[in-house]
């Protein structure tokens, strides 16, 4: 093992044992050689191998910090069913919580939302998804949803919808009036469309310059690219949904019950 290894793995136990504490600043870079017998260079080595970890991360000008664990989510297929029940319950009672809440186990006091609508066209691959002329209306739907005490949302959402299923509901086109009580099955529902299933795809990759900034990456973390695609009753793709979920605190559960021979 390198020595930069050994220092890395030192300091790893420290801030695993809980003797570095989160939020807490790891000595200068020249005190770290002195207390180790190293060069200023293999401790800067021994650094950025937390750094890629997510261990650390360096604030510029002032040193480096254990970084402060994020809220974890775990996203378990069992969320799609719960949506569906709560469809024919009573707004208010819509209204107490909703999907984050669920994935997370805050409440809905601890969260802040940001919707953004706007009109859209469908590209070639939108109209193949969806199965509709290129160029059709679309009402695409921005979201962001972060606990309040931190500054990275849960996840990068983009969500369409086909603009005249839901052009009967003017309300359904307006950000105004999120965030919905619950969700988009209950928006969906407002004009008549009931879902049959939801189809989820996921890749892995690495995150955009943009996406690693918003969602405030580590280096080195992958995200994981959800795409979501509501199927109605009828068979017809209503919905369709790019989510990006960040790979450092997302865990993805999915249970399947099998039939008994």
């Amino acid at each position: 093992m390198a020595a930069y290894e050994r220092i890395a793995s030192d300091l790893r136990r420290s801030i695993r044992d809980g003797q570095l504490a989160p939020g807490a600043q790891l000595p200068p870079e020249t005190q770290l050689a002195e207390q180790y017998g190293r060069s200023v260079p293999t401790i800067r080595e021994a650094l950025r191998l937390l750094r890629d970890e997510g261990l650390i991360a360096k604030q510029h000008g002032k040193g480096n910090f254990v970084r402060k664990a994020r809220t974890p989510v775990l996203r378990t297929n069992d969320r799609h069913q719960w949506e569906k029940d709560r469809v024919r319950e009573p707004k208010e009672q819509r209204a107490e919580t909703g999907a984050t809440e669920h994935d997370t186990g805050l409440t809905v006091n601890d969260l802040v939302f940001h919707a953004a609508y706007g009109e859209a066209k469908a590209d070639k691959n939108l109209a193949e998804l969806f199965g509709i002329p290129e160029g059709s209306a679309l009402v695409e739907r921005v979201y962001r949803t972060r606990y309040a005490a931190e500054r990275a949302p849960f996840a990068l959402v983009t969500s369409y919808l086909i603009r005249d299923l839901v052009a009967d509901n003017p309300e359904l086109l307006d950000a105004a009036n999120e965030p919905w009580p619950g969700g988009t099955q209950s928006q969906l529902a407002s004009v008549g469309i009931e879902l049959d299933r939801i189809e989820e795809r996921f890749v892995a990759r690495p995150p955009t310059p943009e996406e690693a900034e918003e969602l405030d990456l580590p280096a080195g973390t992958s995200v994981i690219q959800l795409r979501k695609t509501s199927y109605d009753i009828n068979n017809r793709p209503v919905e369709i949904s790019f989510v990006t979920l960040p790979g450092d605190r997302t865990e993805l559960l999915f249970t399947t019950p099998l039939e008994r021979w």
